[in-house]
């Protein structure tokens, strides 16, 4: 009963006919592949966490996996790795009987799936919560230098034939130094403004049949940017929205939530 109401209440908030959203959505298995935000998240972040546990409640099948840019594994391996991590837990939840895919990214989540998007472009939809980790901003903004001397650093070494040796670089986020210790050639993998992990260059790659809810909050720091940065680089497709809130960076997955849930009855539909 849940499920149907939900779908009811879905459909009404996005324009649909009831009938038609309850009648597409439960011919399918959706699966929903979370990916939480940079250390300190985790797959035990709050902000995160109860969110999946809400797609779960409506009868979704759920992956929240911990990632290699979690509190306990910051940084791990090469961009490419992470990749790989995703291709599994799609598998995991095409062997649960998900007929559809849907990635859900929070923060660092957010170029990540992109990224996969672009890898994998039989993913049926994305959303972009808070979308965070801006290489190309690191590498640009005045505030961000520290980040962009550990590039410039990193790629001396790579083109010094120094690329598989581990060293000390900077990072930062909401406004947090970090440092991370790995290969200069995995640091780049993740912070040259030209790599996968960039949302500006994923963006504009993802399929045109892949629809992008890209939600952000008023109080994050990427407020102003968001919108041109990320969502008006993907191509245009007439599912996609990008959507305001009154959040901060952590709290616009929890804000945003229902409006998410009928975003994807609308994205899912087959009219």
């Amino acid at each position: 009963m849940r499920k149907r109401q939900f779908l009811l209440v879905a459909a009404a908030a996005m324009g649909l006919k009831p009938a038609l959203a309850q009648q597409n959505l439960q011919a399918d298995r959706v699966g929903l592949l979370v990916l939480h935000g940079k250390n300190p998240g985790g797959p035990r972040d709050p902000n995160i966490r109860s969110v999946a546990l809400r797609f779960e409640r409506e009868g979704m099948l759920v992956e929240l996996p911990e990632m290699p840019w979690s509190s306990r594994r910051y940084i791990d391996g090469h961009w490419d790795r992470a990749m790989e991590e995703m291709d599994r837990h799609v598998a995991t939840l095409r062997g649960r009987g998900a007929t559809r895919i849907v990635l859900m990214g929070h923060s660092i989540g957010c170029p990540a799936a992109l990224a996969y998007a672009v890898r994998k472009p039989d993913v049926d939809a994305v959303v972009l919560l808070a979308p965070g980790h801006i290489p190309r901003g690191y590498y640009e903004y005045p505030n961000l230098t520290p980040v962009r001397k550990s590039i410039d650093e990193a790629r001396d070494m790579v083109a010094a034939g120094k690329g598989d040796e581990r060293a000390a670089f900077n990072d930062i986020n909401q406004g947090r130094s970090l440092t991370v210790r790995l290969t200069a050639r995995d640091y780049l993998s993740y912070f040259d403004p030209l790599s996968d992990a960039e949302m500006g260059v994923s963006a504009a790659r993802v399929s045109a049949s892949i629809p992008v809810l890209t939600v952000i909050g008023s109080a994050d720091p990427l407020f102003r940017l968001a919108k041109s940065y990320v969502h008006d680089k993907l191509p245009p497709n007439p599912r996609s929205r990008y959507l305001e809130v009154t959040a901060d960076h952590l709290s616009a997955p929890e804000v945003a939530r229902d409006q998410v849930v009928a975003w994807m009855a609308q994205a899912l539909a087959r009219v």
